[in-house]
């Protein structure tokens, strides 16, 4: 493998993530949410949620946080994030682990 293909490699494994979920105030969210993590054998470092009221009911903002994800990895949590019902919509944000630290 060439050096450079070492470089980014190395700095791949140190992507952190950083996901904000907007969803409906039920239940089940938060538990479908984290399963994808635990079925990965993950455990967050940060997990911080939020219920407001609002106009169109409660309203769940959930941020957490994940370093030593691969891109491909933040992409694919995020686009099943999408697809829990009850989520409205899912920011992604990819960064350096020491960045949040």
């Amino acid at each position: 493998m060439s050096s450079v293909a070492v470089s980014v490699a190395d700095r791949d494994l140190l992507a952190a993530a950083c996901f904000t979920v907007q969803a409906r105030a039920e239940p089940g969210v938060m538990p479908r949410l984290i399963e994808l993590f635990a079925k990965r054998g993950l455990v967050p470092e940060l997990w911080r949620s939020a219920k407001k009221a609002g106009a169109d009911g409660a309203e769940l903002t959930i941020e957490i946080r994940m370093s030593g994800l691969g891109h491909d990895t933040i992409d694919y949590i995020a686009a099943c994030m999408r697809q829990v019902a009850s989520v409205r919509t899912v920011l992604a944000a990819e960064t350096h682990a020491s960045a949040i630290d």
